[in-house]
């Protein structure tokens, strides 16, 4: 599959030239944490080798992505759904949230959003969800480079904080290690009351 540059992809959809901003998030699935996203809106006179789907990239790899894209993008941005929206309004919910907090973060407007999925935030800006985008788009796969590097760091950091869980290792995913490590200590403040281990264990 071709990775390319947004105006690229809309081109051939017969859109006008204009500054794309790529989105995508991560932590859908853990049991634990905030679910994190980003929003990037790339140099494309500044192409930055060797981006792609985050999860296809070593972690040293991503770490590397990372800080050149934040030193060329053109605008960057995180956005965050904690724990308790995330249990309150669900993590689908959530997860359009974190998006939209990205995209509302640039410094500098899009023209255009390309969201990685199915479905795309309610934005102010026209968009488009791109299956499968984070291998497809460059401006996606830089976001999705930069929200997995921020979530797994922000896990290490909690690793520490709510030690036995494994944390640094799963990064808040179902594993075996996290599921027995759940049922021998109980629920800590950053789990997902919300989803079914933890929710079991709760009831």
């Amino acid at each position: 599959m071709i990775i390319e540059f947004g105006y690229d992809y809309l081109a051939k959809q017969g859109a006008v030239e204009c500054r794309v901003a790529g989105v995508d998030e991560v932590g859908r699935g853990p049991l634990c944490g905030a679910v994190v996203a980003a929003a990037v809106i790339l140099n494309p006179k500044k192409p930055i080798l060797g981006l792609n789907d985050s999860k296809k990239l070593s972690e040293s790899k991503r770490e590397l992505l990372a800080e050149q894209i934040k030193a060329e993008a053109v605008s960057w941005c995180l956005g965050r759904a904690e724990v308790e929206e995330i249990d309150a309004i669900n993590i689908l919910q959530a997860s359009m949230l974190a998006m939209q907090r990205a995209v509302n973060g640039l410094t500098i407007a899009p023209e255009y959003v390309l969201v990685d999925g199915n479905r795309c935030p309610q934005l102010s800006y026209p968009s488009q969800a791109v299956v499968k985008g984070d291998s497809r788009i460059i401006e996606i796969a830089a976001a999705s480079v930069l929200a997995k590097v921020a979530r797994d760091q922000e896990m290490l950091i909690l690793d520490e904080q709510y030690p036995g869980y494994g944390l640094a290792q799963h990064k808040g995913y179902p594993t075996k290690l996290h599921l027995e490590a759940l049922q021998s200590l109980g629920p800590s403040a950053i789990h997902r009351r919300s989803f079914g281990p933890v929710k079991r264990l709760l009831s």
